[in-house]
This record gives structure tokens, sequence and C-alpha cells, in this order.
């Protein structure tokens, strides 16, 4: 039988250092799995930055609608107003009519005499109607005045801009080496090319006739494996989004998203330093690609 190898000195058992290391671990991942639940779970994943610009601009749009009801209101108020007047003009004409007819000749006076005592009731009745007509009138009037000066205070001062949308580098689809912005609101694009905002109409000849447009796409393209283009989509921006990125993905081959901006604020992407690619300024020989030849019948 084999005799145990004698051991040559006391040996150090490394079981308490290794099981004190993996606790530690254990814990620092738990910290961490709990600390990014915490995170996700305050405004769904939004900063506190975006929940503010999403509180601020749900607050203009009840400020819009509410502008917007008492401009209706203001409209019907003055139907009614054009209305009493015109009814109030044609019982004057009624008036002017009965008067004339009972200043007349003592014969039709005469002969119009059993007409006359209707036309009398009928006249101290029209004045009735006119006097509370005309009283109406002035109540009309007086609330029409009421809801102007309650429309020119809710209305936001024109120098008073709404507060700017910072765009956060972060999320999917902002993997790309080099980031180019456009802007597509309402029926308009806006880049930049060099120092100058360039801005067209969101229209199929326009985006192909646009030099600044092309020139802009045909230098994103250069850099097609390592740029992406991103479309800063406002909430009535996506006709304009949909025409200038599917010329960008047709005509250039772009890797093309978009990104939706709430509020109305200007845009401002200065939190992606070098990471968002500029385009220099549109030599004055550059042409824009010939149009698209129209498909045969």
């Amino acid at each position: 039988m084999a005799k145990r190898r004698s051991s040559s000195g006391d040996e150090v058992s490394l079981f308490p250092f290794l099981s004190i290391l993996a606790c530690l671990i254990g814990a620092l991942i738990m910290i961490i799995v709990v600390m990014c639940v915490s995170q996700a779970k305050q405004g769904d994943g939004r900063t506190k930055a975006e929940v503010e610009l999403a509180k601020s601009y749900q607050q203009m749009l009840r400020e819009l609608k509410i502008r917007e009801d008492y401009a209706k209101l203001l409209e019907e108020l003055k139907r009614r107003l054009a209305a009493l007047q015109q009814d109030q003009k044609e019982k004057e004409d009624r008036l002017a009519k009965l008067r004339k007819l009972m200043t007349s000749s003592k014969d039709i006076q005469e002969q119009n005499k059993a007409m006359s005592q209707a036309l009398l009731k009928e006249l101290d009745n029209l004045l009735l109607e006119i006097e509370g007509l005309k009283k109406q009138a002035t109540e009309t009037k007086v609330e029409i005045a009421k809801l102007t000066e309650e429309i020119k205070k809710r209305q936001i001062p024109p120098d008073k801009k709404p507060p700017p949308v910072v765009v956060q580098p972060s999320g999917s689809g902002t993997g790309a080496a080099k980031l180019f912005f456009v802007e597509a609101s309402g029926a308009k694009l806006t880049f930049k090319v060099g120092d100058k905002t360039e801005t067209l109409a969101a229209t199929e000849p326009t985006i192909i006739a646009s030099a600044p447009f092309n020139y802009f796409l045909t230098q994103v393209s250069r850099e097609r494996d390592n740029a992406q283009l991103v479309f800063l989509l406002r909430d009535d921006g996506t006709t304009a989004y949909n025409r200038g990125g599917g010329w960008a993905q047709s005509k250039y081959g772009i890797k093309v998203s978009r990104l939706l901006i709430p509020g109305r604020g200007d845009i401002d992407t200065s939190l992606f330093g070098e990471k968002e690619g500029k385009v220099g300024s549109v030599p004055a020989d550059y042409q824009p690609p010939p149009p698209p030849e129209p498909k045969a019948p």
C-alpha cells in the first residue's frame, strides 16, 4: 500500500477567501439589479427632464384647447349678435312703415280705421321687442368683450418661446459612429449645412431639386458604414419624414431612423458632442442629381 507523501510545510487553504469573494460579487450584482429596476420605474424609463417637458407639452395642449373653445364661443355670440341686429333692423323698418301709414291723409285713415287698431297693438308689441333686443344686444356685447379679454390673457406672448427640447444621447438606434440630424416639422425639413440652417418644403419636386439637401445626403452617404440619418419627428411631421427619408434611402442608400420630439421648442443636440456629424457648405459648382425618369404606363 502506497504511503501518503508527507507535507513539506504548512498548507494555506484558499476556500475562505474564495467564499468571501463570491459573496461580495453576488451582493454587488444584487445592488446593481435593484438600482436598474428602480431607475426604470421612474417615469417609465424617461429622465426627469423628459417628464417635465412632456408635462409642459400637455399643459400647452390644454391651454390651446381652452382658447379654441373660447374662440368658438366668441364666433357663436358674434353670429347671434348679427342675427339680433338684423331682426332689430327689420322691426324698425316695419315700425317706420306703420308710422308713415298712421300719418297719411284723413281719407286713408278712415278707410283703414279698423286696421289701425290692430296695427297700434302690433306697434306696441314691436316697441317692446325692440327694447328687449337692444338690452340683449348690450348684454351680448359685454359678454363678447369679456371673452375677448380672457382670450388675450391666455395667449402666449410672442417674445415668450417654449422651452428648448434637449435630445438625450441614449436609447436604441444611436450606435453609429456619426449621427446626422434632420428636423421634420409640419410640411418642411430643417437641417444644417456648414454654418447655415436650411429649411425646405417637404414636397417631392422640392426635395429632388434642392441642392443643399442633396449635397447634405451626399456627404452622409460617403460615411454610410459609420453614419446614420436621424429624423427628429414632430407630432405633425410624418409626411415630411416619409418623403425626406424615402428619398435618402432610395437614392443614396442611407440608414434612416426617427426620434419623436415632444413640445414646440427649439431642438438642442449639443449633448451629442463629437458624435454629431457635420456637413460643410455647399460648393458653388454643385448640381443636384437629375430627377428619376417617369415610369412607363
